[in-house]
């Protein structure tokens, strides 16, 4: 008998503290695609969907892709916006009835203006249509903010183990293959959801250093015992005002909710235990340029108050002006201006001007006045062939344009914002990585992946902004409490 299973995903990580909302166009510019275009897309790529069509063919079952929305993380997405796509989702499932399962790819950190828990809303939808008896199972992302909805929607949901996210296709792999031991009767899969009253600290979230690597290696303890069949820790999403936010554990055992609930409770009480670990030392600007005078070069400086893959504007200019001001570094710095990118495009190459940036500063808009030289203007596209975090393959800028300073600074201006997760952003575009002391990197961690290999430093930077590491900054409204570092637990 041969099974049919729909693929499907709605994927935004959602920042409250945006004020710009996500719209439906921040969607068509990232992927809004159907059916086979899915596969199209995403057969040879490093994400989850990849992953999934991988074990649904090799199994000879059928794949039916049907929709998958993904938009550059941004401001909470409109009512307007959000129906659509959900409707649209909703109408295609309804057209593959009657379906022996469905994959389901979440981000986890998705918030509407009507629903809060926008991922547990259509994940409620999408089992209604289908039934209690259709398994259901997905991937999550590790920065999830998990909520009950999600989880009591849904048969098995596995997150990422590795920030930066490449392991993205393994997940894929494994939460198909819990999928198709589901179909075939060889496992029960029921899933236990512990809300850990913790949230880890954006920088302590990188998977290969401390206290990641103790926490990783009791969990994977804990996920050997008999009967487990996947463990999950979504260390959580600060950067979402909703009452889900912080720390959470996912843990699928074999028809034994007991047991998931008694490992899961093991996994919190270790976090718990060690929860002064998970805040970490936080370096300002200053503190940062001092250190690159010491340290093997390049230096990758992480912009962490403006994390584009967190919804950051991409256009913090607080180091660009620092550097400016320093007149001691050769740095590369990339910034969202459409509208620097237009008065550069009336220039020739090699022509020397004055240009006029618009980014944000410690307290707002802020504007540059930089005498630059033309590099060079491209249509700002790039590929890149390796896992990275966010397992993409093909990557748009916009129309871009790459400029240097007199002070040694080379900018990199964009039409479109972009996530800083390959290299290829500069390769491709005619920029040396090795020619600078300096790469700034508007991220926390995912950028590691790709920059590592050229940048022997790593130096993450407390900026002002709407991703700032420091999370007791923000007015939270909706959280839950207690909830460590806000109150002690």
């Amino acid at each position: 008998m041969s099974f049919r299973v729909a693929l499907l995903g709605i994927y935004h990580e959602s920042n409250t503290f945006v004020t710009t909302p996500t719209v439906l166009d921040d969607f068509r510019n990232g992927q809004y695609l159907k059916g086979e275009s899915i596969r199209k897309e995403y057969q040879n790529a490093h994400n989850e969907i990849a992953g999934m069509l991988e074990v649904l063919d090799k199994e000879r079952i059928e794949a039916i892709p049907l929709l998958f929305a993904s938009a550059t993380p941004g401001g909470t997405i409109t009512a307007e916006t959000y129906s659509f796509i959900l409707n649209e989702m909703l109408e295609e499932l309804e057209k593959v009835l009657p379906l022996d399962a469905c994959l389901v790819i979440p981000h986890g950190a998705g918030v509407s203006e009507e629903f809060p828990d926008m991922d547990g809303h259509w994940l409620s939808k999408v089992r209604e249509i289908l039934g209690d008896k259709i398994p259901i199972i997905g991937t999550l992302d590790l920065h999830a903010n998990v909520s009950e909805l999600m989880v009591s929607s849904t048969n098995a949901l596995v997150a990422y183990k590795q920030n930066p996210h490449v392991d993205m296709r393994q997940r894929g792999v494994e939460s198909a293959k819990l999928l198709v031991n589901r179909l075939n009767g060889k496992t029960k899969p029921v899933q236990a959801l512990v809300q850990v009253p913790l949230a880890i600290s954006i920088e302590q979230q990188l998977t290969a250093n401390e206290p990641c690597i103790s926490l990783y290696a009791y969990a994977n303890e804990l996920a050997a015992e008999p009967g487990i069949l996947a463990l999950s820790i979504q260390h959580g999403f600060p950067y979402a005002d909703v009452h889900e936010m912080g720390t959470s554990i996912i843990v699928v055992a074999d028809g034994d909710y007991e047991k998931a609930l008694s490992v899961a409770k093991k996994l919190e009480a270790y976090i718990l235990g060690h929860k002064s670990s998970f805040v970490g030392k936080k370096n300002d600007i200053p503190s940062a340029l001092n250190l690159i005078n010491d340290s093997v070069k390049p230096v990758l400086l992480l912009d962490m108050g403006d994390n584009v893959g967190g919804g950051g504007p991409a256009n913090n200019a607080c180091i660009l002006e620092a550097f400016e001001d320093s007149k001691k570094y050769k740095f590369f710095v990339c910034m969202y201006d459409p509208q620097a990118v237009k008065d550069a495009s009336l220039h020739q190459q090699g022509e020397q001007f004055e240009l006029t940036l618009i980014g944000t500063g410690k307290n707002g808009l802020k504007t540059l006045k930089l005498n630059v030289t033309l590099l060079r203007i491209t249509d700002g596209t790039f590929q890149e062939s390796n896992p990275r975090h966010g397992g993409q393959i093909n990557f748009r800028m916009g129309k871009t344009a790459v400029v240097s300073t007199k002070e040694g600074g080379v900018i990199m201006l964009t039409s479109l914002r972009v996530m800083p997760f390959s290299l290829q952003q500069l390769i491709s575009q005619g920029v040396v990585p090795a020619e600078f002391d300096a790469i700034v990197a508007k991220g926390v961690n995912a950028p590691i992946a790709a920059y590592a290999p050229v940048c022997p430093t790593i130096i993450q930077v407390n900026t002002p902004g709407v991703t700032q590491a420091d999370m007791t900054l923000f007015d939270y409204k909706q959280r839950r409490k207690p909830l460590f570092p806000f109150e002690n637990v």
